[in-house]
Formats: structure tokens, sequence, C-alpha cells
């Protein structure tokens, strides 16, 4: 079974800013993407920011210049630091992992449970 768990959401003022972390359980040996996607009521999930095992990273046009996503070296976990925050960034930020090799095979998605992240204004 794959595990992924996000820390660092809360809640902050406009301009200000909050880093998301996340990290896939121990038995993962290798993942092709991961990312963030968020979510408010009454809305589709809408991709944030994705970063591959090479490094390159994929952002919505409605954070670039303000997010930024990161991978650890040599682990299996992603960031987000999140700048400039504005109001409509509120949302539940989900943590994103695809294409996953595990000990036990192989899973094509994976979601972590989702933090709240509050931006007000």
């Amino acid at each position: 079974q794959v595990q992924l768990v996000e820390s660092g959401g809360g809640l902050v003022q406009a301009g200000g800013s909050l880093r998301l972390s996340c990290a896939a359980s121990r038995t993962i040996r290798s993942i092709n993407t991961m990312g963030w996607y968020r979510q408010v009521p009454a809305k589709q999930r809408e991709l944030v920011a994705t970063i591959t095992s090479g490094g390159t990273p994929n952002y919505a046009d409605s954070v670039k210049g303000r997010f930024t996503i990161s991978k650890d070296a040599g682990k299996n976990s992603v960031n987000l630091k999140m700048n400039n925050l504005k109001p409509e960034d509120t949302a539940v930020y989900y943590c994103n992992a695809e294409g996953i090799y595990s000990r036990e095979g192989f899973y094509r998605s994976s979601w972590g449970q989702g933090t709240q992240v509050t931006v007000s204004s």
C-alpha cells in the first residue's frame, strides 16, 4: 500500500508564506511524478504544481512566480513553497504521486489525505 503523508498547512494572512511537505512510505522505490493539487467545495480538484523524477517542474498559471515545487534529493518526498499567498489560494491541498514502484509492485496513482490552507484577507 502506498502512503503519502502531508504536513505544513495552516492559516496565514494574504501576502504571507507557507511550506507544504509530502513524504511517501518507505517501501517506495521510485516515483515518476509527484505534485500538489487543490480543491475547494463544489469545484473540481485542480493542478497546482508537479515535478518529475528528473526534476522538471510544471505549474498552474495561477501560481507561477509565487509557488516553488522541489524534491528532496534521494528521497521520495516533495515540497511546495508558497509565497505571496492570496485568499483565492485557500483550499485543501492534496499530494499526488504517479507511476509508483514499490516492493509490492506498481501503482498508477496515489493521493494524500489533504491539508487545509487558509489565506485571510
